[in-house]
């Protein structure tokens, strides 16, 4: 295991709130969120800004405004359920990448 050495920060109450209820949704222990999150900050800023390395593209389509808002008030759900953000994009990937696994597997 990597040696560690503990880091103490004072933080507004309304950040602390929200990085608690990130990390409580993630199942990691406080020490294990926040080295994540800074680690991928720091891979962030390695690459100027973007999150990954991956060349990315776009995607979009049209959808009717029955199905759309279906969609939004499953992300207002799923986000008062677990108490995260759920947003589109992120919705939309998972089940994208599932149903590529269930083709491809």
């Amino acid at each position: 295991m990597a040696q560690t050495k503990n880091l103490c920060a004072q933080i507004p109450l309304d950040l602390h709130a929200q990085v608690y209820a990130a990390k409580e949704s993630t199942g990691l222990t406080t020490s294990e969120y926040i080295t994540q999150l800074l680690i991928e900050y720091y891979k962030m800023k390695e690459n100027g800004g973007n999150s990954t390395m991956e060349k990315t593209r776009t995607l979009a389509f049209q959808i009717s405004e029955e199905l759309f808002q279906r969609i939004k008030a499953h992300l207002e759900r799923e986000t008062a359920r677990t108490g995260k953000k759920l947003t589109q994009r992120e919705f939309i990937l998972g089940l994208v990448e599932r149903a590529l696994e269930e083709a491809e597997g």
